[in-house]
């Protein structure tokens, strides 16, 4: 059984008119990395903020390391905002200096640890500049920086990609991964579901403020798997749609020299095993994959399609 680092049960956050969460709940296990997914407005930010004691919920309870949430545990956690908030007229190093401070670090760890990370992000030029006088992406590193910066074993990006050119976002992706690696636990709030596919364990989607799917990236996978094989077959002769009469349909078929590339989506009562014994005769199977939906068809077969949304 998992180890979980955060639960929330049943947290619920309104604002006057507007219900923003409506008795969400989500297990975090701990050294995971956990995407948080969901369209603009669906409540993401507002379970960030309460988690973060920027805000309290209405009702609901949040644990922490198996405690209730309490103001000792802010120290444990680093939480890198998708609206950024380095001061402009200041020089970076001096308000990295500063912000480590305020996160409990010494003067003097600080400034080690500035330095390693400003040289392992190669913006070690850039310590006496202005905050204005940077990049977004420049700003955003300096911002990652200081959001690390206290070794926090629980860490929430919001969209930590956002502004960056596709280098740095696979630099970002590896220091990501690299933490967690070293034992930390991460909440990841993105709409880049290729960034989900890439980095998360666990997932939960909430859509109009309700929690709508939550679990692990490969079991939500085989969940909404539909039946789809690609296959390649050389030296294949054979008409393939009279052969896949009522076992498949053939969505896509591709000659290339001696290869027939297919894709097709058996019939709910054909299995695998059927397909392959109709085709096996036939020519000579070099390659043969079932075809699990991305991350993204589930986001948006969830969120566009009501009538389809399976309630975890």
């Amino acid at each position: 059984m998992e180890n979980i680092i955060l639960k929330t049960e049943d947290i619920v956050k309104q604002y006057a008119n507007h219900r923003a969460l409506d008795k969400v709940s989500i297990s975090v296990p701990q050294n995971s990395i956990y995407g948080l997914l969901g369209p603009n407005g669906a409540g993401k930010t507002s379970l960030i903020r309460i988690i973060n004691q920027i805000t309290a919920p209405d009702e609901g309870k949040i644990w922490f390391k198996g405690e209730s949430l309490k103001s000792k545990h802010i120290g444990m956690i680093g939480y890198l905002p998708e609206e950024r908030g380095l001061y402009k007229k200041m020089k970076v190093g001096e308000q990295a200096i500063y912000l480590s401070q305020l996160k409990g670090v010494p003067k003097a760890v600080a400034m080690k640890r500035l330095k390693y990370w400003f040289e392992r992000f190669e913006i070690e030029n850039w310590w006496n500049k202005k905050v204005e006088e940077l990049s977004k992406g420049m700003q955003q590193k300096v911002q990652f920086i200081v959001t690390i910066i206290h070794e926090p074993e629980f860490l929430i990006f919001d969209e930590p990609f956002s502004g960056f050119d596709p280098i740095n976002t696979e630099i970002l992706k590896q220091e990501i991964l690299r933490l967690k690696e070293n034992g930390a636990t991460i909440i990841f709030s993105t709409h880049n579901m290729s960034s989900v596919e890439e980095l998360c364990d666990n997932i939960a989607l909430i859509d109009n403020s309700k929690k709508i799917l939550e679990g692990k990236v490969s079991d939500i996978k085989e969940q909404y798997k539909e039946n789809r094989y690609s296959i390649c077959i050389q030296d294949f002769n054979q008409d393939i749609h009279k052969l896949m009469e009522g076992i498949a349909k053939v969505e896509h078929c591709e000659l290339s020299g001696n290869k027939t590339n297919l894709r097709v989506k058996l019939f709910e009562n054909s299995s695998s095993n059927e397909f392959l014994h109709k085709i096996l005769p036939h020519g000579h199977i070099s390659f043969f994959n079932e075809i699990l939906p991305s991350m993204n068809d589930i986001f948006i077969s969830n969120v566009q399609d009501k009538d389809s949304i399976k309630v975890q």
